[in-house]
C-alpha cells in the first residue's frame, strides 16, 4: 500500500527549515571566516608595530631594555630562555599558541641586530570573550530559527487551512448525490475561490446530466418493455389455440421464452445503468449444465447456412448470479463464435470451477486483433457483431467479479474464456442470500 503523501504545510515547513539551516550555516561560516581574517590582521598590525618600535628604540639607544607588560612579552629565541612552544616557530604570525597555561598570538621575526625575536600577546581573556559571544550568537541563531518556524507554521496553517478544508470537502463528494456544493473559507485566496467555482459549475452540470440520464432510462424502460410485453402476450394467446401445428407451437414457445429473457435482460441493463452494485442482489442459483444447452438451442438458427456444429462438455457446477447476465454473456460468446466461423465444430467446455471455454474453428485472431478487442472493451465501445456486445459483457463481468479473456488457437481459431468462478459454489450462494433484494 502506498504511503500517504505529507500535507502541504508540512512540506513547506520542511523546505523552510532546510533553507534556514543552510542559510544559518552559510552565515555562520562566512562570519567566522571574516572574523578570523580580521583578528589575524589586527594581531599582525599590533605586533608588527610593537616590534618595529622595539627595534627602533634599540637602534637609537643600545642600552634600551624592553619591559614586559601584563599582555605583551618579548623573547630572544636564540638565547634559549624562551618557552619550548616558541622555539620551533617559523617567522610570521602564529595564533592560539600555548604559552604555559595561557593562549597567545605570537609574531616571530628575524632581525639583523637583535637576532630572532618572538613578541607574545596574551589573548586568553579575548578568547574567553570570543567563545562567550559565539555561544550567544549560536543561541540567538537557534532561537531565531525556532521563532521563524513557529511563526511560519502558524502562518502556513492560516494560509493552507482553506485549502485543506477544500480538499476535505472534495473528498466527501459522492457520485449521484444531489445538491452537492463546495464552499471556500472566507480567508481563502482568489485561486481557491476560482477552483471552487469551477468545481461547483461541474457538479451542477453533472447533476443535470445525471437527471437527463435518469429520465432517458425511465423512458427507454417503458419503450423497450412495451413491445416485449406485446410479443409475450401475443405468443401466450397463440399457444392457447389447440389447432396450432406442433412445429409452430415449438417456435411460439421459443418466441415466448426469448421475449421473457429479453425482458429480464432489459431490467438488468437498466439496473446496470442506474446502480451496478444492485446486480448481485438479483442473483439466483443456476445449473450451467442445464442452462447452456438451452442457450445453444436459442442460437441454433444461426447455424442454418453454415457447415457448423456445436459440441458441449459440461461438468456439474452451479453458479449464483443473475440469470439474464449469464445467458447474455455465454450467448454473446457463442454468437461471436458462430459469426466468425464457416465450418467445423464449436466446442463449449464448462469446468467444475465454473470456467466456460468457447473454442471456434474460425480463422483465428492475431495478437493485434485481440488487443483491439481489449481496447474496445476498456473504452466501452459497442461490438461490431450482434448481441449486447463484448464491451457490455466485460462491464457486467467487472461488476460481478468475472474475467473474460481471448487467445488464438493453433493452427486456427480463437478461444474465449469466461471465468464465473467468483459466483460458483457455496460462498457465492451465501453472498447472494445476504445481499439486499429490491
Amino acid at each position: 500500500m502506498a504511503a500517504r503523501p505529507a500535507p502541504l504545510h508540512r512540506r513547506v515547513l520542511g523546505w523552510l527549515l532546510a533553507y534556514l539551516a543552510l542559510i544559518s550555516l552559510a552565515v555562520f561560516g562566512v562570519g567566522n571566516n571574516v572574523h578570523e581574517h580580521a583578528e589575524h590582521a589586527a594581531w599582525r598590525a599590533l605586533l608588527n608595530s610593537e616590534l618595529d618600535s622595539i627595534i627602533a628604540h634599540t637602534q637609537r639607544d643600545p642600552h634600551y631594555r624592553w619591559q614586559d607588560s601584563d599582555t605583551l612579552s618579548l623573547f630572544h629565541l636564540e638565547q634559549g630562555q624562551a618557552p619550548a612552544s616558541l622555539l620551533g616557530l617559523h617567522p610570521g604570525l602564529h595564533d592560539g599558541v600555548a604559552v604555559g597555561e595561557r593562549k597567545a598570538a605570537v609574531m616571530v621575526r628575524q632581525t639583523p641586530t637583535m637576532g630572532r625575536l618572538a613578541l607574545v600577546l596574551d589573548i586568553s581573556d579575548f578568547e574567553a570573550l570570543e567563545h562567550f559571544a559565539t555561544r550567544w550568537v549560536l543561541l540567538a541563531g537557534v532561537v531565531m530559527v525556532l521563532v521563524t518556524v513557529v511563526m511560519a507554521r502558524v502562518g502556513m496553517q492560516r494560509v493552507v487551512r482553506p485549502l485543506s478544508l477544500l480538499a476535505r470537502d472534495i473528498g466527501t463528494l459522492r457520485p449521484g448525490a444531489a445538491g452537492q456544493q463546495i464552499e471556500v473559507d472566507a480567508r481563502g485566496s482568489e485561486e481557491l475561490h476560482t477552483i471552487a467555482n469551477a468545481l461547483n459549475d461541474y457538479l451542477m452540470r453533472n447533476a443535470q446530466f445525471v437527471e437527463r440520464e435518469r429520465v432517458f432510462i425511465s423512458t427507454a424502460s417503458h419503450e423497450l418493455r412495451t413491445p416485449v410485453a406485446v410479443i409475450t402476450g401475443a405468443s401466450a394467446l397463440a399457444l392457447e389455440d389447440p389447432d396450432v401445428p406442433e412445429r409452430a407451437r415449438q417456435q411460439m414457445l421459443r418466441v415466448q421464452r426469448t421475449a421473457q429473457d429479453m425482458d429480464a435482460l432489459i431490467e438488468l441493463l437498466l439496473v446496470l445503468a442506474r446502480d451496478p452494485a444492485r446486480l448481485a442482489a438479483r442473483a439466483e442459483r443456476i445449473a450451467l449444465a442445464t442452462l447452456v444447452p438451452r442457450i445453444i438451442e436459442d442460437h441454433r438458427h444461426l447455424l442454418r447456412d453454415k457447415d457448423l456444429t456445436v459440441s458441449l462438455c459440461a461438468a456439474p457446477v452451479d453458479v449464483v448470479a443473475p440469470l439474464a447476465v449469464v445467458q447474455a454473456a455465454i450467448g454473446n460468446l457463442l454468437r461471436n463464435a458462430i459469426e466468425n466461423s464457416d465450418r467445423g465444430t464449436i466446442e463449449l467446455d464448462i469446468s467444475a470451477r465454473g470456467v466456460v471455454h468457447v473454442r471456434d474453428p474460425g480463422h483465428g485472431m492475431t495478437p493485434e486483433e485481440i488487443a483491439a478487442i481489449y481496447a474496445r472493451m476498456a473504452r466501452g465501445q459497442p461490438s461490431e457483431q450482434g448481441g449486447i456486445g463484448l464491451a457490455l459483457v466485460a462491464r457486467l463481468c467487472e461488476h460481478l467479479g468475472w474475467t473474460l479473456q481471448f487467445s488464438p488457437v493453433q493452427p486456427r481459431g480463437t478461444l474465449a474464456t469466461l471465468d464465473l468462478g467468483a459466483s460458483a459454489g457455496g460462498d457465492a450462494a451465501a453472498r447472494a442470500a445476504l445481499s439486499p433484494r429490491d
